[in-house]
């Protein structure tokens, strides 16, 4: 029997041997890979930032959340956002003109609030879909000086979490799963769980522009952990750093609902898709200023591990035991709806 791939990202040992095989015009200065946020080409005297990304989980505010998760990734790279293409896959037979408005409302909102510009995209009914599917393009600009390539990184470099884990997917399992917790879970607590789209948000625009004016030359690089959560992300900044990775576990700071719903469906919040949190790595010697320009700025913050020299190293200590990082392939949230 063929042997098919689980619902997710694509294995990265997979996904690695393809893009191994890509070649790039001399203008392209971050190619494909591993960990990579974003490319990033020659243009002029600037360098223009792209990225695609696609919102597949049913949500109610599906055209927010991806201008958000785009412009993210834009940001990490040292760029602003600027542009934004869009297309929206609409399912037959639920699709009415009131979702279309709420869809559109919601990109125009959420681009409006990174000051990105809605330029332009595809919308058409089609067959085969259960919910809407939005997949954004984004471009942003940034200086040559301004871009944060994480091959700079050093072993010994800091790993600071900007934010905690895991606002995405806890906002997704109050939104979703609301009858199941109800009864389950505090009626505050579960409110409050609902609101993390936007209190604390998804955007890593800001804490990654305070780090990058704060810090300069020491901030070696920018990675926000998405979908197989703060693990994954993990995992994927040590690829793109190409060093590896010794992570507390008692540093990571994750948010009190977080807890509590994934006690509830027993998911790891490690593996929690984690838009809203923001990892740098940072020079030993700007660890102080960066931790404490973001607490200026309102935005929690704790190191949370180092870079290591061996990059086949990726370890995880907890209360004073020491074992490997967990590696999830498939996202909590996508492995509770497919048993759901």
């Amino acid at each position: 029997m063929t042997e098919t791939l689980p619902p997710g990202k694509l294995p990265q040992e997979l996904l690695a041997s393809l893009l191994a095989s890509l070649e790039s015009d001399p203008s392209v200065v971050v190619g494909p890979g591993i960990g990579r946020d974003a490319a990033v080409v020659r243009f002029a005297d600037r360098l223009l930032v792209l990225k695609t990304d696609p919102i597949t989980f049913a949500t109610d505010e599906i055209g927010w959340y991806a201008a958000h998760v785009n412009a993210n990734d834009i940001a990490c790279m040292g760029a602003t956002p600027r542009w934004m293409l869009v297309t929206t896959l609409l399912p037959e037979h639920s699709t009415t003109p009131a979702l279309v408005e709420r869809i559109f409302a919601g990109l125009r909102e959420g681009c409006e609030s990174v000051g990105v510009s809605l330029v332009g995209g595809h919308t058409e009914i089609t067959t085969g879909l259960d919910r809407p599917i939005v997949v954004g393009l984004m471009a942003g600009e940034a200086q040559p000086e301004d871009l944060i390539d994480p091959c700079s990184a050093k072993p010994g470099d800091t790993i600071i979490l900007a934010r905690g884990i895991a606002i995405e997917g806890t906002a997704i399992l109050a939104r979703e799963m609301t009858e199941t917790l109800a009864g389950q879970v505090d009626r505050d607590v579960l409110e409050r769980a609902s609101r993390f789209l936007h209190d604390p948000g998804l955007s890593v625009v800001p804490a990654a522009r305070v780090l990058r004016e704060a810090l300069g030359s020491q901030l070696h690089a920018l990675h926000d952990p998405t979908e197989g959560g703060l693990a994954t992300g993990l995992r994927e900044l040590g690829a793109a750093t190409g060093l590896g990775l010794a992570v507390e576990g008692d540093a990571i700071p994750v948010y009190p609902e977080t807890r509590v719903l994934c006690e509830v469906f027993g998911l790891d919040p490690l593996g929690l898709i984690a838009s809203g949190a923001l990892l740098a790595v940072v020079a030993p010697e700007g660890v102080s200023t960066a931790l404490a320009a973001l607490q200026e700025a309102g935005i929690p913050a704790a190191a949370i591990g180092r870079l290591t020299a061996d990059p086949h190293e990726a370890t995880l200590t907890t209360r004073g035991t020491t074992g490997p990082l967990p590696s999830f392939a498939v996202d909590e949230i996508a492995r509770l709806f497919a048993e759901q």
